[in-house]
């Protein structure tokens, strides 16, 4: 947005607290169907995948899909919310997310599955870019930790619940795991309704509309030429070759036609002007580490449990809850005390040092860790990712022109997504890799060929199906696959904390997004008007 364009929002003056819970609560019944579509489904995953008799790859292609469309279409989002009515756009986000979530519950193959994901995805992305727009539009940064940590409250309630209401879905014969899909839609209905009833943002006027259609294809491609190789490099051709040669080429040649195409158009999807701000930058390569190292990590924590511990999709949906815990106890506590006091650096360092020794302890882990261990390391890695993660949005939104805060929260978003989806795809490669390779050495050891009770090396087993000796193997694998995991993603951590220590603090803003913005274009005409009389 321009200064021109300012006059397009009349800001509200001194929404009280309860105006402004009553405007979130659409945005939060809004963000719980989105953390439900994702943690819903994390314990039925093994299931699906071998009911629909498919691969380890595809397992993480399921998860995989939804986070590219997500990461791929928040910039889109977050330019449209510059020119359109953002609530009719938040409404139109979760109706995409309708359509995902009946397709995905209607799929009879692993193909289709993955397609709703992808539309999934694309009504998540809304969500996640224009969520966080509009709380800023009309929270000042000051008072924004507080509501931040009730957003943590509902991250935490939606990922707690998900997993323990999909393993019961799961483990009950006559619903099954395709009602974890069915299930988010009353929750998304609920959350259109709440929204047309109770957001009420000024109107934006009309004008011509010119979206960058180009850089966002090149952008997807790009990513998408990167992703597909390092999903199926090591098991459906050598990571040194000529299809890895031709990916990674046409991967590398499409980003940067995208950074042509992007510094020289009118409306860019990314902005790149935006990066000139120092904390902008660090920030948003601080959250495509927390991405990489905090998506990429705890994805196949589920699968973990299940396969590698042989617990029951609800168990292991209990079993997650210190890690969530600690998430939701960090990140409601810290914003609270940075709204009382406006000092939030301190938060930003201490969740990336308390994050890189939570992953670190988790890469010690095996078949044999026993509950009580696993449950302080994951309760500390979630301590550590609540303090960091919403707190570098706020540095962010606290150091941008109003003008710039969907640009500058669309593209922290864009870049955490990124980094979630490339940790996905790249650690779902290698623990696909390391499983065939731990389960090859433990069967040639055991005398017992390869593939003969297993299903195959590169599938996902039914471990209620195997024999005692072949079951070991397998969680002797995947324990070791895991732990291998986590201990890649802690120098991914150690770089946020790295970069986290160079963001500069600067005192919050007590005046809201809208406010700031009547501020700047009335400077803006004052400086007009001067010009023009000098």
């Amino acid at each position: 947005m321009t200064a021109t364009q300012a006059p397009q929002e009349a800001p509200p003056t001194g929404m009280t607290n309860r105006q402004i819970l009553q405007a979130m609560s659409g945005l939060m019944a809004g963000m719980f169907v989105a953390i439900l579509a994702g943690t819903v489904v994390a314990n039925a995953l093994p299931t699906i995948i071998a009911d629909l008799e498919a691969s380890q790859s595809s397992y993480t292609w399921v998860v995989t899909a939804e986070l590219l469309a997500m990461t791929a279409t928040v910039p889109l989002w977050g330019k449209l919310s510059d020119l359109f009515d953002k609530k009719l756009l938040l409404q139109l986000s979760l109706g995409m997310f309708v359509v995902g979530s009946l397709l995905a519950g209607f799929s009879h193959d692993v193909e289709l599955l993955i397609l709703s994901r992808v539309v999934q995805g694309i009504g998540a992305g809304g969500l996640t870019a224009l969520a966080q727009v509009v709380m800023a539009a009309i929270i000042p940064p000051r008072r924004l930790g507080k509501y931040a940590g009730i957003f943590g409250a509902v991250f935490a309630i939606g990922t707690v619940a998900g997993p323990l209401v999909g393993g019961v879905l799961v483990d009950t014969s006559w619903l099954g795991w395709r009602w974890c899909f069915f299930i988010g839609v009353p929750f998304a209905l609920l959350a259109i309704a709440l929204l047309q009833r109770t957001l009420r943002l000024p109107a934006v006027a009309r004008r011509e509309v010119k979206i960058d259609f180009l850089g966002a294809f090149l952008i997807v491609a790009g990513v998408c030429a990167l992703l597909i190789w390092v999903t199926l490099a090591g098991n459906e051709f050598d990571w040194a070759s000529w299809q890895t040669a031709a990916l990674t080429g046409a991967g590398v040649l499409l980003l940067a036609a995208a950074v042509f195409v992007e510094a020289r158009t009118a409306e860019p999807v990314i902005p790149l002007g935006i990066f000139r701000n120092r904390t902008v930058t660090l920030t948003t390569v601080a959250s495509l580490l927390v991405g990489v190292a905090m998506f990429g990590g705890t994805v196949f924590l589920s699968q973990y449990f299940q396969v590698s511990l042989g617990k029951s999709p609800t168990v292991a949906g209990l079993m997650s809850l210190p890690m969530i815990l600690g998430l939701l106890v960090s990140s409601t506590v810290a914003g609270q005390v940075i709204s009382k006091t406006g000092v939030w650096k301190r938060y930003l360092v201490a969740g990336a040092v308390i994050m890189t020794v939570g992953l670190g302890l988790l890469s010690t882990i095996d078949a044999d860790t026993s509950f009580t261990l696993l449950s302080a390391y994951m309760a500390v890695l979630g301590i550590g990712v609540g303090m960091l993660m919403q707190n570098l949005v706020l540095a962010a939104q606290n150091d941008v022109p109003a003008s710039e805060l969907g640009a500058a929260t669309s593209v922290l978003s864009f870049f955490r997504s990124m980094g979630g989806t490339i940790g996905t795809s790249v650690l779902g490669a290698i623990l696909a890799n390391r499983v065939a390779s731990e389960m090859t050495k433990g069967l040639d050891a055991a005398g017992i060929p390869a593939g003969g009770d297993g299903g195959g090396e590169n599938s996902v087993p039914d471990m209620s199906t195997l024999p005692e000796p072949v079951r070991q193997i397998v969680e002797h694998a995947y324990g070791v696959a895991t732990a291998d995991l986590f201990l890649i993603a802690t120098p991914c951590a150690l770089l946020a904390l790295l970069t986290v220590v160079f963001i500069k603090e600067k005192p919050l803003k007590t005046t809201s997004g809208m406010e700031r913005l009547a501020e700047e274009t009335a400077t803006a005409t004052e400086t007009d008007k001067t010009v023009v009389g000098g």
